[in-house]
């Protein structure tokens, strides 16, 4: 299987209304929502049945038997997080545990112990396509292992697929580098303003310390047009293909509130998507990626 990503360097580009786009397209029979803190690929995806829905456990959190408390205070002493509090006795503050297991180590009375934590959870969607997303439990962290288990359960599920299309997150943190892992390549979504461009420079980097082949587009590019030109520039100036430009369109908005794909309307974003999705399958057709 074939994976192609779709990132941006910055929350609010359009990543997931071009991979939602791409899905459409392609009439994808498999693919992933791996922006596991805030996943939305599943507003513009239709699927038959219910997903299947498994636990996420993440880090260890601390417990402490009350019964077994000597009440010396050493577990709230030597916590660097600030997770135990004392009324009535000492218990964890689940949020703030990160599992470090120092309370378990110096209880002398072995009241501590960690105990495995739910901190998020999987869903498997199997009907005509393979669809695979999760959603991070609010305030947890290993959002990059999450991630991993996402890509994992689309690959076991979804063997004889040709072609996966993945919407990452944004940004350069733990969920972009584990949806980098083994992709044959991202298409970066850039926004024509200061912050995007500094940020497509950043993802840029990061992908390619992976040896990641990268393309780049500008979604609402007449926005600044300055901006969308130094963009260009930079893609030419560092051997990055360039792909395209989208406008800025508000049927895309009617699109996303109608539970639709942009390309399912006959307007100037959506013919502006159709003609950089033509131009990454040809690249990586070329390439012998398909």
């Amino acid at each position: 299987m074939k994976q192609l990503l779709i990132l941006s360097g910055k929350g609010g580009t359009g990543k997931t209304t071009v991979a939602g786009a791409f899905i459409k397209l392609n009439n994808a029979k498999a693919y992933a929502d791996c922006d596991v803190d805030a996943p939305n690929l599943h507003l513009i995806t239709r699927h038959k049945d219910m997903p299947i829905k498994k636990d996420y456990y993440g880090l260890p959190k601390a417990h402490i038997e009350t019964n077994s408390c000597m009440g010396c205070g050493l577990c709230q002493t030597n916590c660097r997080f600030g997770a135990i509090s004392y009324n009535d006795g000492y218990f964890v503050e689940g949020n703030a545990c990160e599992g470090c297991g120092v309370c378990e180590l110096v209880c002398p009375a072995h009241a501590v112990s960690l105990k495995k934590a739910v901190a998020g959870e999987l869903f498997l969607y199997k009907d005509d396509s393979v669809f695979s997303t999760a959603k991070l439990k609010m305030g947890s962290g290993t959002s990059g292992k999450l991630v991993t288990e996402v890509k994992k359960q689309l690959i076991e599920n979804a063997k004889e697929v040709d072609l996966a299309i993945i919407d990452g997150s944004p940004g350069i943190g733990c969920p972009v580098i584990a949806s980098l892992s083994g992709v044959d390549m991202a298409l970066i979504v850039a926004e024509p303003s200061v912050s995007g461009i500094s940020d497509m420079e950043r993802i840029i980097k990061t992908a390619r310390y992976f040896g990641t082949e990268i393309a780049v587009c500008v979604n609402k590019y007449d926005t600044n047009l300055v901006n969308t030109e130094r963009i260009e520039v930079f893609c030419a100036n560092n051997d990055i293909v360039y792909v395209g430009r989208i406008p800025y369109d508000s049927a895309a908005v009617v699109a996303i509130n109608s539970g639709k794909s942009i390309v399912e309307f006959d307007c100037p974003g959506g013919n502006a998507v159709k003609a950089v999705y033509a131009r990454v399958i040809e690249i990586m057709q070329k390439k012998g990626d398909l």
